[in-house]
């Protein structure tokens, strides 16, 4: 499979959904979360509405994380009106929603108003609570074990879309006296390719006005987009990177990540080592370990001599099984000698904790699994027309 050129205009694969609306849709009133301040100060004034209720409108927004617009009680019941007939608050709607057996997981699908699905994932850890985000309905990148490469690339998330899977999470937490800790971008999609609007939601995220979340607190992880890379160094931004490596050697890579032949891995080191000088920052490798095919001591060792004396981490994962990847997950004994190696060379790595695996956590399963269940189901809660 190639990879699809990410300097050209990729085509989009239609919605498995008749329905209207929705991002570009004909008639679509405006998601509020698509403005910044600015913009929302803007539309308040054509309502002719005195500047001042933007600001109310913002921090009902991201401070009380409003589900509706009834719940803004400091706003006139006619302005309330008129903002139900002029825009939309969120337009996510949960259609799935799963929990772990431990109950420290829960994976949400939504549905958008094109009919596009998206999965948003809370973890519960002893001391943080991290969500994990889609930036992406689907993914171009085409990554053979990823549930979402396997399905494809259907459209980019506006910046409301991406923002509004925080704020979700962040009004249930607080309705149990909790708060959100921590996010990574590591959900359906590639957020570098989808640059300008990841980059809006992470302002917007990290906002004092917003809803003020560290910036080192939020990791964005990428396949290896190159210039995308480059450019963010250039930007000084304290939002730490990832990258999915999952292999050291060219021809191994290009067997799992098509963007390998794009961009080989000499390419992405040099923008790695350009990212460092650049910030200053640590990167973190994310390593998908695939019984027999990328945790062998040939490419720990390969992965050691790589990433020798290089300011960085190696996250190991044991794989998720895919219903389209026939691999699995590496054997305990496997892991700790991949490690082993890697200490050899002096380089860090951890072994992650695989979470949420009787629920399907990974990227794109659960949509996957639903599309399936609702062809089939007659009155399922999802309408694909």
């Amino acid at each position: 499979m190639q990879p699809i050129p990410l300097d050209t205009k990729i085509e989009q694969r239609q919605p498995p959904s008749s329905a209207e609306g929705g991002a570009g849709g004909a008639g679509t009133l405006p998601n509020l979360y698509d403005f910044t301040l600015e913009e929302l100060t803007d539309f308040i004034k054509q309502l002719g509405q005195p500047t001042y209720r933007a600001k109310q409108i913002w921090e009902w927004l991201y401070i009380n994380f409003a589900q509706s617009f009834d719940e803004m009680t400091n706003l006139s019941k006619s302005l309330r009106e008129t903002l139900k007939r002029s825009a939309t608050l969120s337009t996510l709607t949960p259609v799935v929603t799963q929990h772990s057996s431990d109950e420290q997981t829960v994976k949400k699908l939504f549905q958008l108003p094109d009919g596009q699905l998206i999965e948003t994932v809370l973890m519960g850890y002893e001391k943080r609570q991290t969500v994990c985000i889609s930036t992406q309905a689907g993914c171009a990148m085409n990554c053979v074990f990823c549930a979402t490469g396997q399905m494809g690339f259907y459209r980019n998330l506006t910046v409301g879309e991406i923002v509004a899977q925080v704020t979700h999470f962040c009004r249930e937490l607080s309705d149990e006296d909790k708060r959100l800790t921590n996010i990574v971008m590591m959900g359906m999609g590639e957020p570098l390719h989808n640059y300008a609007n990841t980059i809006a939601a992470l302002d917007r995220i990290t906002a004092e006005n917003g809803i003020n979340l560290g910036a080192r607190k939020i990791t964005i992880s990428t396949v290896g987009l190159v210039p995308a890379i480059r450019n963010y160094a250039d930007e000084q931004r304290q939002t730490p990177l990832a990258i999915s490596l999952h292999a050291a050697t060219d021809e191994e890579r290009g067997k799992l990540l098509p963007i390998n032949r794009r961009w080989k891995i000499a390419d992405l080191m040099a923008a790695c080592h350009y990212y460092i000088e650049q910030t200053g920052r640590r990167l973190t490798f994310e390593w998908a370990l695939i019984n027999g095919e990328n945790d062998t001591i040939e490419q720990a060792t390969a992965l050691g001599a790589l990433l020798e004396g290089m300011l960085c981490h190696v996250n190991l994962i044991p794989l998720n099984p895919t219903g389209g990847f026939d691999g699995g997950p590496s054997s305990r004994e496997r892991v700790d000698d991949f490690q082993a190696t890697l200490s050899e060379y002096g380089v860090s790595s951890t072994v992650r904790v695989r979470r949420g695996i009787d629920i399907q956590a990974g990227c794109g399963q659960l949509r996957d699994r639903a599309i399936a269940e609702a062809y089939q189901v007659k009155g399922s809660k999802i309408d694909f027309g």
